[in-house]
């Protein structure tokens, strides 16, 4: 694919070879629908065959979200839904390894709340920098599904296994203060300060020594893909339960914004 076949993904080629990628549903807090998800599946593809880019940085439009989650009728689209599902599987696989398979550096400038598949993108970037005012959340189990997309590969390495377990089962928010504190994320800033962060960590890259920085990467990345096995198990475990007996009254509470009602629970 070429830059311009993305819909609501944007593109700004600055000067050094950084791309500044903005995830562009700002009327939606940038939350995943199913072409969105899709992309964001490709596009490390698309950078890591642009000889234009040596670095690539990804935030969200607006002020308010990085990605708020996936969006509630793309989900409730996947509910019981086995052909949604084995496409959404094969996606959800794909961004985790296609953003490790891409050479370029990838940094995250999460300047609002993520949530989902941009979760996903923010956490699995190889520097993240998180404003301290903005929120992230696995969602997952609120929602009636187990924690799938990212997480299970790549939270135990960030922040430890307690606190993987604390946040993973309880879906509580974290700030950026205490992403940072925790190791989950590489920096925090104020937000006013955070896209000058993020380009200044970019250009510091992109004027480095590419075949290192590149190969750095790579082996860094073998820590991953040594739990590759644990993450296919976790992604299978979150479609199956998408065809479970919570997730229709988990995606209801969300709408209705109230407690959810688990059938696991009450049977």
């Amino acid at each position: 694919m070429t830059y311009d076949e993305y819909q609501f993904l944007q593109f700004e080629h600055q000067a050094d070879g950084v791309l500044l990628l903005t995830i562009n549903r700002p009327e939606a807090f940038n939350a995943t629908n199913d072409r969105l998800h899709w992309e964001l599946s490709k596009i490390w593809l698309t950078i890591n065959d642009d000889p234009a880019t040596r670095v690539v940085v990804v935030t969200g439009a607006g002020d308010k979200a990085f990605s708020a989650g996936g969006d509630l009728d793309w989900i409730a689209s996947m509910v019981g839904n086995p052909r949604v599902l084995a496409k959404t599987h094969v996606e959800t696989g794909e961004i985790v390894y296609n953003m490790l398979a891409c050479d370029k550096p990838i940094i995250s400038a999460i300047n609002g709340v993520a949530v989902g598949a941009g979760l996903s993108v923010a956490l699995m970037s190889d520097i993240s920098i998180m404003a301290e005012e903005a929120r992230i959340t696995d969602g997952h189990v609120k929602l009636g599904v187990s924690a799938g997309d990212h997480a299970v590969i790549c939270w135990p390495l960030l922040c430890g296994m307690a606190k993987a377990k604390y946040y993973l089962l309880t879906s509580e928010f974290i700030d950026g203060k205490e992403a940072e504190r925790m190791g989950l994320v590489s920096l925090s800033v104020p937000r006013a300060e955070l896209m000058d962060k993020a380009l200044a960590v970019a250009r510091k890259l992109a004027t480095g020594s590419q075949q290192a920085i590149r190969l750095t990467k790579r082996s860094l990345n073998g820590w991953l893909h040594m739990a590759r096995p644990i993450f296919e198990s976790s992604l299978a475990a979150e479609m199956m339960c998408f065809l479970g007996e919570d997730a229709p009254e988990g995606l209801a509470s969300v709408k209705e914004k109230r407690a959810a009602n688990f059938p696991s629970v009450t049977r």
